[in-house]
């Protein structure tokens, strides 16, 4: 992969759409931002270029990796957004306008959901909505996997983390080991298998 810096330009109308775009998938991150990073992915190196695939794995990467939040990725390509833009103030500018747009939309309406659908526990819509979740949460979050793993455009050189990937799946549907053991198993085979 190509990891040198590329140089773009963003007008206002440009942070404008970012912003925007960003509060859109706000409303559409019902499993957490991280399931709406194939639509980002889109919009932010297929669409718009203002990102390379390297640079969208690697924030992808790094963001998971630290203590924390998922949803810090978002930050990571606010900031590379800013950074390939010139300059580490619209670095900070890329941060802002990406968490912003992606935090204030859903956190306002979970807040809002949250306190009826509690008041209204019992009703059977409000059973039915989360039991119908369910499914869409993790066919977006498969959606993600394949993104990712398709980034190298070889799926068959990565067999090994193709079986890798199904066999955690089978364990977790399967048996009632905790996903950190399954995450932990995955990186300790992750580490031995050649680049």
């Amino acid at each position: 992969m190509n990891d040198a810096p590329i140089h773009i330009v963003l007008s206002l109308a440009d942070w404008l759409s970012l912003f925007g775009h960003y509060m859109l998938l706000s409303l559409m991150s019902i499993g957490g931002a991280i399931s709406t990073s194939t639509e980002m992915h889109r919009y932010l190196v297929v669409e718009h270029g203002w990102l390379t695939q390297s640079q969208f794995n690697n924030a992808m990467a790094i963001a998971q990796a630290a203590p924390g939040p998922n949803v810090l990725f978002v930050a990571l390509m606010g900031w590379q957004v800013g950074l390939n833009a010139g300059s580490y103030g619209l670095a900070l500018a890329g941060v802002a306008v990406t968490m912003l747009g992606i935090l204030i939309p859903s956190t306002t309406l979970t807040y809002t959901a949250a306190r009826w659908a509690f008041r209204n526990r019992e009703l059977v819509g409000v059973r039915a909505f989360k039991q119908g979740m369910a499914p869409v949460v993790v066919g977006l979050m498969i959606s993600v996997g394949v993104i990712l793993a398709l980034a190298d455009g070889n799926p068959a050189k990565d067999w090994p983390l193709w079986l890798i990937a199904i066999a955690a799946c089978l364990l977790l549907w399967r048996t009632r080991l905790h996903l950190l053991w399954i995450l932990a198993a995955g990186a300790v085979i992750g580490w031995f298998l050649p680049n």
